[in-house]
């Protein structure tokens, strides 16, 4: 059984706050260095009319790099830089009926969107 919206937001943020302070790696698009960052707040909405869609928005600080950067010019060790993202609930193979990072670029409401926005100016959970 998929967990509902609210378990899956529920248990996400109990973990981001338990990874407090701890580097988040992304892969460079050259793929040969690597990001990292410190999430420092975040915010997690329903989609309106999807109830197994999560939008979520971090605030990420760069921290560091590691390997050939393709835009090192760009990278500067303590700025803030925001992520969109969202979680979808699989409909095939073993992502199946899981809830799993959305791996395009996300569709929102516009409804959704605007919310999304007010609820990061005000973040409920800030790391710091």
């Amino acid at each position: 059984m998929t967990e509902t919206c609210e378990q899956f937001i529920k248990r996400k943020n109990k973990n981001f706050k338990i990874q407090k302070g701890r580097l988040i790696s992304m892969k460079d698009i050259g793929r040969s260095g690597r990001f990292y960052f410190i999430r420092e707040a975040w915010t997690f909405i329903k989609q309106h009319n999807l109830k197994e869609k999560i939008f979520i928005i971090e605030r990420l600080r760069k921290e560091k790099t590691e390997g050939k950067i393709i835009h090192k010019k760009s990278w500067s060790r303590g700025e803030i830089e925001y992520r969109i993202g969202y979680y979808i609930v699989g409909k095939i193979g073993r992502a199946k009926d899981k809830w799993i990072w959305g791996q395009f670029c996300p569709l929102i409401p516009e409804k959704d969107l605007k919310r999304l926005f007010v609820r990061i100016t005000s973040v409920v959970y800030i790391i710091g």
